[in-house]
């Protein structure tokens, strides 16, 4: 298991490297001078030149390679144009939120997708098994910038419970400073209030961002259940007169979890990019809306370096799915040549 595990560790890092590497070629080779963009079309000769001599862009290519690369070793980004601050500063201060909104739709997807999955699958050619078919359809085919609008416009409406913009109520003075995710921390200080403000403000967001994937999940984990009830173990466990409910959760469940396991690795990863819109329209002050703002101001530095942390959340999550996978299912990891 550590060879297994160490294996990936390397390949990741060397999908990390590539893809800093790809970003910083993508960014040098675009049309049009990244100082004069950044400055504007009213700024002289002279405010550009000085522009390009603060970003480094007149050492020749494979220096500018070789100084993004070892101050990317270090943790440094470089200086934001929209803020005038370490880009590493700013998105540091603005993780926090979009990591929240993340881990609470990925939860959502967890609680509500593999649930109604299973029951699609015992259940299946029923009313149930129609009823997730038409959630699940809504849920995929629906954007979720649409979905995210179609929410505002029913919380101010109807369902003024839910707050339509920001993180949390200013007036509740709460300083998250244990985790810096908001519904950790009030527990653990005992805020009830805080909470609840904090619960209702992520419920949209997260919904808007989670109904995707949701109905993805959802049709996967039912047709694995179906697949693995076919099984020769299975029916041997029902003719030894195993309760169903134990057949089911314990035994088809695990091996069926593979496979909604490595989509739900993969939504972990791309809703850093599904929440750029998401959180704009929410007003929510996480790294992917301080994207937004950096691509309109044409910040260079801040967009690689949103671009960048995009990608670790990818490679991570690929990471984590694939050590679990290799725990849950034996076969996946010595199908690499792990060890036993």
């Amino acid at each position: 298991m550590v060879n297994y595990i160490l294996k990936r560790i390397v390949t990741l890092f060397l999908v990390f490297l590539g893809l800093a590497i790809l970003i910083f070629v993508i960014a040098r080779i675009v049309p049009g001078d990244p100082a004069r963009i950044a400055l504007g079309p009213l700024a002289s000769a002279q405010q550009v030149e000085e522009m390009r001599q603060e970003m480094g862009l007149n050492d020749p290519f494979f220096i500018q390679l070789w100084n993004y690369l070892t101050g990317l070793a270090q943790g440094d980004l470089g200086k934001s144009l929209l803020t005038s601050r370490p880009v590493i500063d700013d998105i540091l201060g603005a993780l926090p939120a979009t990591f929240e909104l993340v881990l609470f739709t990925i939860f959502l997807q967890i609680t509500l997708s593999i649930p109604l999955g299973v029951l699609a699958a015992v259940y299946r050619d029923s009313w149930v098994d129609n009823f997730t078919r038409i959630i699940s359809l809504i849920g995929v085919v629906t954007p979720g910038f649409v979905l995210a609008i179609i929410l505002q416009l029913l919380a101010s409406y109807q369902f003024s419970f839910f707050p339509v913009t920001g993180r949390i109520d200013p007036g509740l003075n709460f300083d998250a400073d244990i985790t810096r995710l908001i519904l950790i921390d009030s527990l653990i200080k005992g805020r009830s209030d805080v909470f609840v403000d904090a619960f209702s403000h992520i419920f949209l967001p997260s919904i808007a961002l989670a109904a995707a994937g949701i109905g993805q999940v959802m049709r996967i984990t039912r047709s694995a259940m179906i697949e693995v009830s076919r099984f020769d173990f299975i029916e041997a466990s029902r003719a030894y007169g195993i309760p169903e409910r134990v057949v089911t959760f314990a035994y088809m469940l695990r091996i069926a979890s593979v496979a909604p396991l490595t989509i739900l690795g993969l939504e972990f990863a791309s809703l850093i990019g599904n929440a750029f819109v998401v959180e704009f329209v929410f007003s929510w002050p996480g790294i992917a809306s301080y994207g937004v703002r950096t691509i309109l101001q044409k910040d260079l530095n801040a967009v690689i370096g949103v671009v960048l942390v995009s990608g670790v959340f990818f490679v991570f999550a690929n990471l984590f799915i694939d050590i679990l996978l290799g725990i849950i299912d034996p076969r996946h990891r010595l199908r690499e040549g792990g060890s036993k």
